[in-house]
């Protein structure tokens, strides 16, 4: 039952709002009128209770594209595929069979273009070197196709070619390592075959570390992170045997320095982790300042630095300007890989 002096207090409040606006609206005369109205539009509505206007939906801010564990292993895989190929057609003159480069659904792998085995008779302690790397780069895409399952991607076609249409070639031009109508066929002898290896480790390696932060699961972090620590054992190795006889053999140094430089200029966007304070000129050949050893390219805290997946694009597609963005090079149709165009450590 209502309070009927609590009815009363309630029914006086609503006649002393009513008479205000009576007053007010007299007071103003036609001002109201030329006001548009809004007062007594106001006043009715309160009256009345009407319901609010209702507000458009604000559009909602587009999420970027989530890059997932499988994305990044993934773009691993592809460039596993590359060191694989590469490193068993050296060793062996034969790449992955078929099986190692299907996907994990079942589609076939992609051609592999150029290969061919390197006499190491001359050279026993490179062939050693040669064959365990070998060794290790299948077992790295047995691995991340074991890892990735059935969302393992097939092996791109893959350019390896010492031709005149290689992609060694083309490399070696774009670094200046050999003129414009000259070839570099990295099968030919142990020290080009070096030199060869010499274009992907440490790329490898920079990708395995931009990478790295990106993993959310703990197992495959670990993983990557034995990879990484693989990969970095190759370039020590490649860098040390170069470096030794590039001690004898300057023209080698030399050869170094300019790829280095030419991965600089391919990879097309500075980064965080300077090495010599001097912009975007993080990659090292095998000699410092004062012509001294540089085995280990590190920054000032001894950190190697690192490559997110653009930058890794742009170097093994050959890509200078970035204006390219869907193959070339080592790749010549694109890798295989969902979000290759992200701008991630490993895409």
């Amino acid at each position: 039952m209502i309070d009927p002096f609590k009815a009363i207090e309630i029914l006086s409040a609503a006649e002393n709002r009513r008479a205000a606006r009576r007053g007010f609206l007299k007071a103003a005369g036609g001002g109201a009128v030329l006001l548009g109205g809004a007062s007594l539009l106001s006043a009715c509505k309160e009256d009345q209770n009407y319901p609010p206007t209702p507000q458009p939906t604000p559009t909602p801010t587009p999420t970027p594209t989530a890059v997932s564990d499988s994305d990044i292993l993934n773009l691993a895989l592809n460039l596993e595929y590359l060191e694989a190929q590469f490193y068993l057609y050296a060793v062996n003159g034969t790449g992955l069979s078929a099986a190692q480069t299907a996907s994990g659904s079942g589609a076939a792998g992609g051609t592999v273009t150029g290969g061919a085995k390197v006499d190491f008779t001359g050279d026993p302690v490179v062939g050693a070197y040669a064959r365990e790397i070998a060794a290790d780069e299948a077992a790295h895409v047995a691995f991340l196709r074991t890892a990735l399952g059935s969302a393992a991607v097939a092996m791109p076609n893959i350019n390896i070619d010492g031709g005149a249409n290689g992609a060694f070639t083309a490399a070696a031009r774009a670094a200046g390592v050999i003129g414009a109508s000259d070839t570099f066929n990295p099968y030919s002898s142990p020290e080009n075959f070096l030199l060869g290896a010499f274009i992907f480790e440490d790329v490898g390696v920079t990708a395995y570390k931009g990478a790295a932060p990106l993993l959310s699961n703990k197992t495959y972090l670990e993983a990557a992170a034995g990879i990484l620590a693989a990969e970095s054992y190759h370039a020590g190795i490649v860098r040390t045997v170069l470096y030794a006889k590039g001690m004898s053999t300057t023209a080698l140094i030399t050869a170094t320095t300019k790829i280095s430089d030419a991965r600089d200029l391919l990879d097309g966007t500075p980064t965080n982790d300077d090495i010599r304070g001097i912009g975007a000129d993080d990659d090292q050949g095998l000699v410092g300042a004062n012509n001294t050893a540089n085995l280990v390219p590190a920054n000032t805290n001894g950190l190697a630095y690192s490559r997110n997946s653009q930058q890794v694009h742009n170097i093994v597609y050959l890509n200078a300007t970035g204006a390219n963005r869907t193959g070339g090079g080592f790749f010549p149709n694109g890798t295989n890989n969902p979000n290759a165009s992200l701008r991630v450590g490993l895409s």
